[in-house]
């Protein structure tokens, strides 16, 4: 009976081990800001907006665009449209009476998904700086010029932020992306960081290549492509946008599971990273790894464990074991566990990491999004 909770006790230390190694190391290099070297820059601009079904949202979006602090001039919209609504009549309506900034919008005839969509919109924009941007977000009206303060270091050719605002109020997403904020600030004062966000990722044109008509992690693709093209890739915690998101257990697995199984897919393709590329291979992308693809599965071994022992050392009583853990769900979806929320978050996502490994196991998975009406509700 000892021996079976010893071994229960040392699976669990052994799933702790490498976020507490993380940990240390966060607290050697005590990382903070953007690592670039940041420089006043003006570079012409491109923003990148996919856009499919936004009748209700285009709008606004395009406000915020219009609200950003960058001369207009400098800058051109490419928007490629898959949608079968008025999208791509209210976008051009929009913008029949402003000279500034240019339109290029690509009408596709079908919906194929959003990385073949992406491909054509790199392909299409012109200027120094491709910005990729959400039309369900907000983006910081100094956005643009911070990123272009980043870039304009020699070294950086990619640049992503953080949401500064989770829209709907979701203390869940909250806690998550504040976590995920101090790693990849680690990550970039290392080397580079693994994780683009959609609502904002900037790059320099250049160092732009396709992406896998199939991808689901088409950002973090991009950017993993360019580190490892020779460049760095980096976060910076003053790039701020605004993203909705649900605090719901069951609402988050939709928003969050396809995002998990992009991540996971691509770090299995690009498995031979490992090792490589500086500190990116040898640190960054084995914590990711660990983070993404064996962790999600030894917590579930973890909470079966525990409870197994539990069961072994004090009968049916044993039970309160995933009976607490089942409350400990239900507060954090609730967003009522105060302090413990980010820890909360963290279980989320392993959560959200194990369902996407199951489904991509089973082959499902494609390049096509649901649209979340309920998101854009927050949205507005």
């Amino acid at each position: 009976m000892n021996s079976f909770v010893a071994a229960a006790g040392a699976l669990v230390a052994a799933t702790a081990l490498p976020y507490l190694a993380y940990l240390a190391l966060y607290a050697a290099v005590s990382p903070s800001g953007s690592p670039a070297e940041k420089r006043d820059d003006e570079p012409t601009v491109s923003i990148v907006l996919p856009t499919y079904n936004e009748s209700g949202i285009i709008e606004k979006k395009l406000d915020d665009v219009l609200s950003l602090d960058y001369p207009m001039e400098k800058v051109e919209l490419v928007v490629v449209d898959s949608s079968d609504d008025e999208t791509p009549e209210l976008i051009e309506e929009y913008f029949a009476d402003r000279d500034a900034p240019d339109l290029n919008l690509i009408r596709e005839q079908e919906r194929r998904g959003l990385a073949p969509a992406l491909n054509d919109a790199y392909a299409a924009a012109e200027n120094e700086m491709v910005v990729k941007t959400d039309c369900d977000s907000y983006v910081a009206d100094d956005a643009l010029r911070e990123a272009a303060a980043n870039l304009a270091d020699p070294d950086v050719a990619a640049v992503t932020g953080q949401n500064a605002e989770v829209l709907g109020g979701s203390e869940v997403e909250a806690g998550y992306r504040g976590v995920q904020a101090h790693i990849q600030t680690l990550e970039s004062h290392l080397d580079s960081t693994l994780i683009f966000h959609g609502p904002f990722s900037a790059f320099e044109n250049d160092a732009i290549v396709p992406i896998d008509p199939n991808s689901l992690a088409d950002d973090t693709e991009l950017a993993l492509k360019i580190r490892r093209g020779g460049d760095r890739v980096i976060f910076d915690p003053a790039v701020r946008y605004k993203e909705a998101s649900h605090s719901d257990f069951g609402k988050r697995r939709l928003q969050k599971d396809r995002r998990g199984m992009g991540l996971i897919r691509l770090l299995a393709q690009h498995r031979d990273a490992l090792g490589k590329y500086g500190n990116y291979g040898k640190l960054v992308l084995p914590f990711n790894w660990w983070f993404m693809v064996v962790s999600p599965w030894l917590v579930a071994l973890d909470v079966l464990a525990v409870t197994a022992a539990g069961v072994s050392v004090a009968g049916l009583a044993g039970l309160a074991v995933p009976a607490a853990l089942a409350g400990f769900v239900w507060l954090g979806q609730k967003d009522l566990l105060g302090p413990l929320q980010a820890v909360y978050a963290v279980f989320d996502s392993q959560v959200s990491l194990l369902h996407a490994a199951v489904e991509l196991l089973r082959g499902k998975g494609d390049g096509t999004w649901e649209v979340d009406e309920e998101l854009r509700e927050a949205f507005d």
